[in-house]
């Protein structure tokens, strides 16, 4: 992207459509990170793997790497980037070794998290639907595949990615912008033992949108829990809970929308409920939690009328379940909801008040029991996840922010403001970290820097969040909620009057008629203060807590733990103040972890793939400041670093640095730079950092690195390979003196020998190793002799393998173009589970033979002990047997039919052996007999006698000795994204959810006319202007004027003239030319080609010394006359003698071609020592 020619938005935006419509995903990158990738959700329901997308000029050469932002487009369709195959691709490689990819973020977060003890953290934002969530899923499941750990990791890691679809159950829902968008915010913390094993993690969770379970806007559906519970139900949790069609819920049928393309809401169910068990939720838990979600539904069926200017409850027979179902007396909660007790103090009396509600109080009495019911149990299980994963000490952590995106819709009421103020901040921080911080640090390291403007949208979070001078937007409304006591319009309409006479006059303020316009970095929006006011006192009368209070439900009570008697000071906590709170100790978390970012771009609003807004696109990149991004990574450097982190990351380039430098830091970073010959050019030293100008030379830096850590560690295996080896070795000859011992006698000076199993170099030597396969390993090979049936020795290579015995013999080549040659053949091979027996002699002799159905192998082998182990047990581990082991003096042998003479006959053989003096076998052949005398060796009971002294606690038994031993495979996890059923999917979890019943009620019946009849019916056709791409307002102007208003380049004052060219030698061509190769040079007849001298010479002197000097000429295809030639080359020598000489030659050449290649050469000049020629546009 740094290689555009014009970074402009246009640039930009035309790069990421190329793309976009031809899934162009991975391309060649530089070092650091600012490339397209993607990770994003369909926009229908479905999760799906997102293609990571290059910005630069050139599909395939453009680096697209820069700054630490990756740019994520939504593409609304499966694409197979997220395998198993990339995650290997990606774990432990530098950046620059491949394309951009969520992946290569997640790594280079975990591995600068260890190498460097700092805690890391991914910003994720965007538009609702631009594939958040799903980016934040991709980086939790990457990490848990590339981090180690046991039991206790593996639980964790359970958690960490079951709790995705429990959360996403109870906190998303449908939009019209989203299918699955977020309605809470969430940052996921996911600690790290100091080794990087996952061993804890916490979650923090923001602002859930609790006026969704009581209304929905048109095309939107309630929370995704609803509408699984009522498609997943079992028969009996239909029965008991009341559960039947969506359209009888009142909280569900006001949009009339229940189902989501592509979306199994059975199926998801099930993946909750899974999700439950794994978080620690017991079958009890699990069905309260059920049970509470079906009352909540109930509730809203509580329907009120008017009675003499009061409320009374239009049915009874709707109390019954809810009642039912929380366990609370019926008669309580038609009380409750339609009365009120207030507090009422006068002269210093305290008098308690009944307050009849009419029905609009009721509604809202009901509708705030409902809200409080459902927080109070997303924040139970975003605890029962904490407690879960809980630890007592934090050491390293990776931080996930995964928050709800910047959103307008038709009507925007509290929740988006509140929604649109924490983006807001989100964007603070990455003009503050990225655009501010990195332009001043520069300024303040004494960096030469031209500054580079952008949009500071600091003041907007000013105008939302100010306390005084001028109050702020939510302290007004704060001040508003304290002074106003009444429900209803009087509030927000003494709110709107304030807004407009203390904020009236600010740039980015406007008010209308039903409220007022923010114009946010993201475009301008219109907030409706219609019940801005109540939603932010966010109160829950004593009333109804002391009534949740007296169920008889445990688990209910729980959610209502407080204590009512305590007098309360001061003004009650309000929703915008806690977000606020939120918010900002949000920013703190991240301002101490080292962040990267992910801006995740919407192509479109339709959901649909290859669909290019330009206009939409194009508005996200303005207000997401890639333009002004780019500009400050291409002006300024690539890393940063402090002194002393910067000699601790690269101590070990030098002897002098490692393992830490004591000298000055400046000095130790200018030795460590000269250690890698890197140019002076490339990096600058500030006052406390180093600053490095080019990703290739970070590239060389690390690469360096990574070669003295691969050396150390090849010494390092090395050593424990060798170790390793020798224990192996050690153990081998312990088991293979077992299967001889007292039955056949030693050699001296093989019982202690050390077993080295290659004996012919099989590295060395590639004719034997093309008989074996490809990865089969060899486990002993070795030079035998092995006799026939007349008892004739012929040499063999025998090589051993987990599977085969091969036997390699040579002949000669009888005919085809090697005839005459020795080459090796294979003689036999022996599957190892079709040996019989082998058979030994009890004297100290090397004869071993193998017995097999067909025929048998008489072989003398000098290190028989070591093949009968290996053959031992490679044997027991093909047939789960014991190899028959035969040990005698008489041994018989069968051989094969060979041709019709006496002695080509299929029978047997044997061989004697008899005791004499001396240790060499002596043979005497007697016809079918062989006898073999040997003299005698250690007694039969000998063992091994050396002893290893050398200690280790990796001695066992068992295979767990060699490097050869399969690891436990990890943990695999499972992700939410991709495909809804297939292989490795969990099958369906259905555990018996028996609900907990009240004690002093019987189940009532379920009445059969649902909630309102006026709520089913289908809405109007939905306007959906509100989705236009907004009006930029007065932070887009800003952003154009930052933009267009430049200085005017040298103050005003004339551009000075150029400096005039130098001038070169030249020369004119007699002949036209095209060239045949890239060091060639095309050129027509009378064209003036000039010659230029390499970089650093002296364009006169250089080239009248060395210009045609030594030059080779392949032909003479350019004819030199004197009239032609410069003055200042007149002198140079031309190869083969003079001017004239060469001149006179190329037309003998051309006068010898035939007319049709006349005054075409077929060959060009090549000139020497870096010199190079060209064609000025002038002659």
């Amino acid at each position: 992207m740094v290689l555009l020619s014009k970074i402009n938005e246009d640039a930009i935006v035309e790069n990421l459509r190329k793309r976009f419509m031809d899934d162009y995903i991975f391309v060649s990158a530089s070092t650091f990170r600012l490339g397209v990738g993607a990770e994003a959700h369909n926009g229908s329901g479905q999760r799906m793997g997102i293609p990571s997308l290059g910005l630069g000029g050139d599909v395939t050469e453009t680096k697209t790497y820069i700054g630490p932002v990756l740019i994520s487009v939504n593409p609304f369709k499966q694409l197979p980037y997220f395998t198993e195959r990339e995650i290997e691709m990606y774990q432990g490689a530098a950046q620059y070794e491949n394309p951009p990819h969520i992946y290569a973020l997640a790594d280079n977060m975990y591995r600068n998290m260890l190498i460097d003890g700092e805690n890391q953290c991914v910003i994720i934002s965007g538009e609702s639907g631009a594939g958040k969530t799903v980016a934040a899923k991709y980086i939790m499941s990457y990490i848990s595949k590339v981090s180690g750990g046991g039991t206790q990791v593996q639980h964790v890691k359970d958690i960490i990615l079951k709790s995705n679809p429990l959360l996403e159950a109870f906190g998303n829902a449908k939009t019209v912008r989203n299918n699955n968008s977020s309605r809470f915010g969430k940052y996921f913390e996911i600690q790290f033992s100091r080794g990087g094993e996952p061993d804890g993690g916490k979650i923090s969770n923001f602002l859930l949108e609790k006026s969704r379970v009581v209304s929905q806007n048109a095309g939107e559906r309630n929370f995704h829990i609803y509408y699984q519970l009522l498609e997943g139900a079992s028969p009996e949790q239909r029965e008991n809970l009341g559960i039947t069609s969506p359209d009888y819920y009142y909280y569900l049928n006001q949009s009339a929308a229940y189902k989501v393309d592509d979306v199994d809401d059975r199926q998801e169910f099930q993946e909750t409920l899974a999700a439950m068990e794994v978080v620690g939720l017991s079958v009890e838990e699990q069905a309260l939690v059920l049970q509470i979600v079906a009352g909540i539904l109930h509730l809203g069926n509580v329907t009120f009328q008017e009675s003499g200017n009061y409320a009374v409850v239009d049915s009874e027979d709707f109390l019954a379940f809810p009642s039912y179902l929380l366990a609370i007396d019926q008669q309580r909660l038609r009380e409750k909801l339609t009365s009120r007790k207030m507090d009422s103090k006068w002269g210093g009396q305290q008098e308690v008040i009944d307050v009849t509600l009419n029905v609009e109080q009721a509604s809202f009495s009901r509708d705030a029991l409902s809200k409080a019911l459902y927080a109070r149990l997303f924040d139970y299980l975003v605890d029962a996840v904490n407690k879960a994963m809980q630890k007592d000490h934090q050491e390293y952590s990776i931080g996930v922010l995964d928050i709800y995106g910047f959103e307008i819709f038709q009507k925007n009421g509290f929740e988006q403001f509140c929604i649109n103020f924490v983006n807001e901040k989100l964007q603070q921080i990455f003009i503050e970290l990225t655009l501010k911080a990195e332009q001043e640090e520069y300024v303040q390291e004494g960096i030469r820097w031209s500054p580079i403007d952008y949009f500071n949208n600091k003041v907007v979070c000013d105008l939302i969040e100010n306390k005084v001078n001028p109050p702020g937007l939510m302290s007004i409304l704060d001040d508003t909620c304290a002074t106003m006591h009444a429900k209803g319009e009087g509030a927000d309409h003494t709110l709107l009057q304030k807004l407009q006479t203390a904020l009236g006059t600010h740039p980015h303020f406007n008010s209308w008629n039903k409220g007022f316009v923010i114009h946010h970095y993201a475009g301008k929006v219109s907030y409706d203060v219609d019940g801005f006011c109540e939603r932010n006192r966010d109160v829950l009368f004593t009333d109804l807590i002391e009534l949740m209070q007296s169920s008889e439900i445990p688990f209910i009570r729980d959610l209502f733990s407080e204590n009512l008697n305590v007098e309360k000071k001061g003004r009650p906590t309000t929703a915008g103040s806690k977000i606020k709170k939120q918010a900002n100790n949000l920013v703190d978390t991240l301002m101490k972890c080292t962040p990267h970012y992910i801006r995740c771009i919407k192509p479109n609003e339709t959901k649909r793939p290859r669909d290019w807004e330009e206009s939409r696109v194009k508005h996200q990149v303005e207000y997401l400041g890639l333009r002004e991004n780019i500009r400050v990574r291409r002006a300024g450097y690539a890393y940063r670093r402090a002194f002393r982190k910067f000699l601790q990351r690269y101590a070990i380039l030098t002897r002098e640095t490692w393992p830490s430098w004591r000298g000055e830091e400046k000095q130790g970073v200018v030795l460590l730079m000269k250690s890698v010959n890197m140019d002076p050019d490339q990096y600058q030293l500030g006052r406390t950092k180093v600053f490095i100008k080019a990703p290739e030379s970070l590239f060389l830096l690390e690469e360096m690195r990574e070669r003295r850590y691969d050396g150390y560690a090849r010494v390092i295996q090395k050593a424990w390979r060798k170790h390793v080896a020798v224990r192996k070795y050690i153990q081998m000859r312990e088991e293979a003196s077992n299967i001889v011992l007292n039955k056949k006698e030693r050699r001296r000076n093989s019982i202690n020998r050390n077993f080295v199993g290659d004996y012919v170099g099989l590295e060395n030597r590639p004719e034997l190793r093309r008989f074996v396969g490809r990865r089969e390993r060899v486990d002993f090979a070795d030079t035998v002799v092995k006799y026939d049936r007349r008892f004739k020795t012929v040499k063999r290579d025998l090589i051993l393998t987990p599977k085969f015995l091969y036997l390699i013999g040579r002949e000669k080549v009888k005919q085809g173009p090697d005839k005459g040659l020795i080459k090796e053949v294979l003689k036999r091979q022996i599957e190892v589970e079709r040996i019989q027996s082998v058979s030994l002699s009890t004297l100290q002799d090397d004869f071993i033979i193998i017995h097999e159905p067909q025929y048998d192998s008489v072989l003398e082998c000098v290190f028989k002990t070591e093949l009968l182990s290996l053959l031992y047990k490679r044997y027991e581990e093909r047939t789960q047997k014991a190899l028959p082991v035969k040990f005698s003096n008489q041994l018989e042998f069968k051989v094969k039919k060979d041709g019709w003479g006496p002695w080509g006959a299929a029978g047997s053989r044997q061989i004697q052996f008899q005791i004499c003096q001396g240790d060499l076998a002596l043979l005497r052949n007697n016809g079918k007999i062989l006898v073999v005398s040997i003299g005698p060796g250690l007694p039969r009971n000998a063992r091994p006698t050396r002893k290893d002294k050398r200690k280790s606690r990796y001695l066992s038994a068992g295979a767990s000795l060699g490097w050869n031993t399969p690891s436990s495979a990890g943990p695999t996890w499972s992700s939410r994204g991709g495909a809804r059923s297939g292989t490795g999917t969990r099958p369906p979890f259905q555990p018996h959810l028996s609900m907990t019943r009240q004690a002093s009620m019987e189940q009532p019946s379920l009445p059969r006319q649902g909630a309102s009849p006026r709520a089913k019916a289908f809405p109007a056709p939905l306007n959906l202007d509100f989705m236009n791409v907004p009006d930029q307002g007065v932070a887009g102007l800003q952003r154009r004027l930052s933009k267009e208003a430049r200085p005017i380049p040298g103050g005003g004052r004339p551009k000075p003239k150029p400096k005039p060219k130098p001038r070169f030698p030249q020369c004119r061509a007699l002949y036209a030319y095209d060239a045949q190769d890239t060091d060639e040079l095309s050129f027509n007849a009378n064209d003036m080609i000039e010659i230029i001298p390499p970089a650093g010479g002296k364009a006169g002197s250089v080239a009248k010394k060395a210009c045609f000097r030594g030059t080779t000429w392949r032909r003479s295809e350019i004819s030199l006359r004197n009239r032609e030639v410069p003055t200042h080359v007149e002198g140079a020598q031309l190869p083969g003698g003079s001017r004239e000489e060469a001149e006179s030659r190329a037309v003998d050449e051309e006068s010898s071609l035939p007319t049709e290649k006349r005054g075409r050469s077929t060959r060009a000049v090549r000139l020497p020592g870096g010199f190079r020629a060209h064609k000025p546009q002038e002659s």
